[in-house]
């Protein structure tokens, strides 16, 4: 998968030092898949979940943050919405980022 934009991880990975190699670890896992549809998503990450608008929603770093990405699955692309502590992610609308 095409990851856009690595600027943008390289931001959250300097904002949240501690999940920099998680991060990192999912950046490198998922621009080796070719997800062609959302099941893909979720049989190669059991604990993501995909939602509404091509979102999916990823935990890093156990279960302390988390990572929403829009994916277009016909071009293959990977669009980084939004990341940040659970605790964020739980006062905001994951299919609107």
């Amino acid at each position: 998968m095409r990851i856009i934009a690595r600027s943008r991880l390289k931001e959250w990975q300097a904002g949240y030092a501690e999940a920099a190699a998680a991060l990192e670890a999912w950046y490198a896992a998922v621009r080796k898949a070719d997800w062609k549809a959302p099941n893909e998503v979720t049989t190669e990450y059991p604990r993501a979940r995909t939602i509404p608008k091509g979102r999916a929603v990823f935990k890093i770093k156990g279960n302390d943050y988390r990572l929403i990405v829009a994916v277009n699955y016909s071009t293959g692309c990977v669009y980084l919405r939004w990341f940040g502590p659970h605790s964020d992610y739980d006062d905001i609308d994951a299919s609107e980022v």
